[in-house]
């Protein structure tokens, strides 16, 4: 999808859904254009699986939109914000939730504030690991929250670690109750992570929220993974749930090959007299050296 983002501030393009984008205005004021805004979401629960992905770059941003991924999340730090800025910048038109620290708030107040903050840099909403109490503060603020579900990796020391989740039945219900509690708590939609497939779509039947699942099957309303996971960004081990559909990583290592090599073969030349060539170097006019050394002496004098 092409960018088509207004720029300077102005009402988009009337337009913009014939190019399958909706316009309305950012919670920071901003009038902008999406390919999904939280009430299409929701519409289209049960309707259709969307894709989602994490980029770590603009460029992965650039291409996701480019591609037609349906939503993103960016890692968003409040203190160093530019890299969720540069990436929200790259993708313009596609639906982002910034993905906000367990430890960033400790308080509903702060919950509020980092919300408000994300929102004025251009987050449609954001995803958080936070207790029930700090997303009711947020989603009555008017903040569109997307919960997490299953394995929280950031709350792991209380299930037992980096494991599957849900494969007894009482983790199971606890599954169950904690999407509820965030249902109750006003979120609109939940990260489910790591649990049996089967699980989840039981589960997402029985929600309003819209479930997006990351290692958890497809009976999910979004389907998650991070692009380095999708570009093959990183060299094995890889985690169990992801796909590689590309392998960048031996792109680079072979890119990085080529730089070494190329520095060798430039010291090994200069070692060898083979640079600079006759055809690196500009030689002198006729009688040019002659004159030069000439006036050299004369100045001696």
């Amino acid at each position: 999808m092409a960018s088509h983002s207004t720029g300077d501030g102005g009402i988009p393009p009337r337009d913009a859904k014939q190019r399958g984008l909706t316009r309305f205005m950012t919670p920071g004021g901003a009038y902008s254009t999406r390919n999904y805004t939280v009430y299409d979401l929701r519409k289209v629960k049960g309707q259709r699986v969307l894709t989602e992905t994490l980029p770590f770059t603009p460029e992965e941003a650039t291409a996701a939109e480019a591609a037609g991924i349906d939503t993103m999340k960016v890692r968003f730090d409040a203190s160093s914000p530019e890299s969720a800025i540069a990436i929200r910048h790259a993708a313009p038109n596609t639906f982002m939730s910034f993905s906000v620290a367990l430890t960033a708030a400790a308080t509903e107040a702060e919950a509020v504030r980092l919300g408000y903050d994300a929102m004025n840099l251009g987050a449609d909403g954001i995803m958080c690991q936070w207790s029930p109490a700090l997303v009711r503060a947020a989603t009555d603020a008017g903040i569109p929250v997307q919960g997490h579900a299953g394995l929280v990796p950031r709350r792991s020391t209380w299930t037992g670690g980096l494991r599957a989740m849900g494969k007894t039945i009482d983790e199971a219900l606890w599954i169950y109750k904690e999407i509820q509690k965030l249902e109750d708590a006003g979120a609109w939609a939940v990260e489910v992570e790591v649990i049996p497939a089967e699980l989840l779509i039981e589960i997402s039947s029985r929600t309003t929220l819209v479930t997006s699942s990351i290692g958890a099957g497809s009976g999910g309303d979004i389907q998650f993974l991070f692009a380095d996971d999708i570009l093959g960004n990183k060299p094995p081990p890889w985690p169990r749930h992801s796909k590689q559909y590309r392998n960048l990583y031996k792109m680079q290592q072979e890119l990085q090959a080529e730089r070494v090599a190329g520095f060798e073969d430039y010291i090994s030349d200069v070692s060898s007299g083979k640079f600079p060539g006759s055809e690196h170097i500009i030689n002198a006019p006729s009688g040019l050296i002659d004159d030069f050394l000439a006036a050299v002496v004369e100045n001696k004098k």
